[in-house]
């Protein structure tokens, strides 16, 4: 049974922290799918992982393609998993269910502090999701790093 994290991106722009976060999934052997709600921000997000840090290359694709099923990560804007994703990432408040948080590895649902309808998606989420069970943490970078600020033992 996997969980929900909740990240509250005050700092830096979901450009940024994207990285990082699909860095570490990577590195744990899972295979990921970023879904979002928006095809044009899918898009600015495939190429600014196209054009970042070379030393940190992030082996990708946006959905659509003929090799979605190889893709480590895949860029989506339907609740398909054609790449046998175990890590969901909600960006632009696409939603996710609870019975994702218990079959996955891990749902992550990375949201804009700086935008209201952003933040009150993301309580909407969280509230959902552990008002059925589901565990939940919540992250916040206020303070300049990431700190767990909340969680959501589960059943």
């Amino acid at each position: 049974m996997g969980a929900a994290y909740f990240y509250h991106l005050t700092r830096r722009p979901l450009e940024a922290a994207l990285p990082m976060l699909l860095e570490r999934s990577l590195a744990a052997g899972w295979r990921v799918a970023v879904r979002g709600r928006d095809r044009g921000q899918l898009v600015a997000l495939d190429t600014a992982l196209w054009t970042g840090d070379e030393e940190s290359f992030l082996p990708h694709g946006l959905s659509g393609g003929p090799h979605d099923a190889d893709q480590p990560i895949l860029l989506t804007d339907t609740p398909d998993l054609p790449n046998n994703a175990v890590c969901v990432m909600s960006v632009d408040g696409a939603e996710v269910g609870p019975e994702e948080v218990k079959t996955l590895e891990r749902v992550c649902v990375l949201f804009d502090g700086h935008d209201p309808d952003a933040m009150q998606t993301a309580r909407r989420q969280w509230k959902a999701l552990s008002d059925v069970g589901c565990a939940a943490q919540y992250w916040s970078e206020e303070s300049g790093r990431w700190e767990k600020k909340a969680e959501s033992a589960g059943r």
